[in-house]
């Protein structure tokens, strides 16, 4: 079902969602963010001949990567998964196997059109799907200190939020990652091993995509679209995702007569020495997993 080997972007924790997917022969695989396809190779290895396989990414690029690395036979759908669900909801699907891996990919940092990367200089994009029109650069340029303020305290946990946004009032209009870095740095003199935009460059990231909002109301979804003894394993990189994963599944399990899910880490799973060696970017990776509870009668 898979054909070529050519890995763009290196799974992180792929040991641990082997460990709690527990993938075998005929389950229905669901990967909702499948980017490059490092997970969904080795998942679909372990299936072999899967009962339905399907993979949503919302970046073009990704998409065009997995029609060329993967079969036809397999399912892959061009949106974001929050209409990806409610599709496949709609559709009356259901998977014994399904992914989520949050991260932004390596070659989205990489490429610095893409506008994410602070060292690259590019254009203020950051748009994980080009179709849609909001960019990073109309949120710096247009929006007003108020609103600036909340997204970079909201989503970037950034202690200087009014300083960083006076700069961004003062000195704009911006049209380059560079700019706005250098303006963002100056709110933050002296040295440090993390750039000093880093945070608000998050806090833009997860504004111009709606990431959080996504992860809200896609994981509801995500629980119906288990069938019941399925496992579903979710992999976010900072506190913000990893508290809305860590509460959704809490409020759906435990000892209680109305429980949907059976908790499979208890504390997240983290990335081990090995792996930081040959991928330091899994650093700020947990894992929380569950399995869905098969209802008696």
């Amino acid at each position: 079902m898979h054909q070529n080997k050519n890995k763009h972007h290196i799974p992180v924790l792929l040991d641990e969602v082997l460990t709690a997917l527990t993938p075998k022969m005929g389950d229905a695989y669901l990967d909702l963010t499948a980017g490059y396809g490092g997970h969904a190779e080795e998942v679909l290895h372990r299936t072999e001949e899967p009962a339905s396989a399907t993979f949503v990414d919302r970046d073009e690029f990704a998409v065009k990567e997995l029609h060329g690395r993967f079969e036809s036979s397999v399912e892959i759908l061009h949106t974001d998964f929050l209409q990806a669900a409610q599709q496949l909801k709609a559709d009356g699907k259901l998977y014994d196997v399904v992914l989520a891996d949050l991260g932004v990919s390596s070659p989205h940092l990489n490429i610095a059109s893409r506008g994410f990367s602070i060292r690259s200089d590019g254009p203020l994009d950051m748009r994980m799907d080009n179709r849609q029109e909001t960019t990073a650069a109309d949120i710096v340029n247009t929006y007003s200190k108020e609103a600036l303020v909340q997204i970079l305290r909201d989503y970037g946990e950034e202690p200087r939020a009014n300083k960083i946004a006076d700069a961004i009032i003062a000195n704009r209009p911006f049209q380059t990652t560079h700019e706005l870095a250098h303006v963002i740095a100056g709110q933050w003199p002296g040295r440090s091993k993390v750039h000093p935009a880093t945070r608000a460059f998050q806090a833009l990231r997860i504004e111009v995509n709606d990431e959080l909002g996504l992860l809200k109301r896609a994981l509801p979804i995500w629980l119906d679209l288990l069938r019941p003894g399925g496992r579903i394993a979710i992999i976010s990189f900072h506190s913000l995702e990893d508290r809305i994963i860590k509460q959704f599944l809490a409020s759906h399990s435990g000892n209680r007569f109305d429980a949907e899910l059976q908790l499979l880490t208890k504390k997240p799973r983290t990335a081990s020495d090995s792996e930081l060696v040959s991928n330091p970017r899994a650093r700020s990776a947990k894992l929380r997993a569950a399995v869905k509870i098969k209802k008696k009668g």
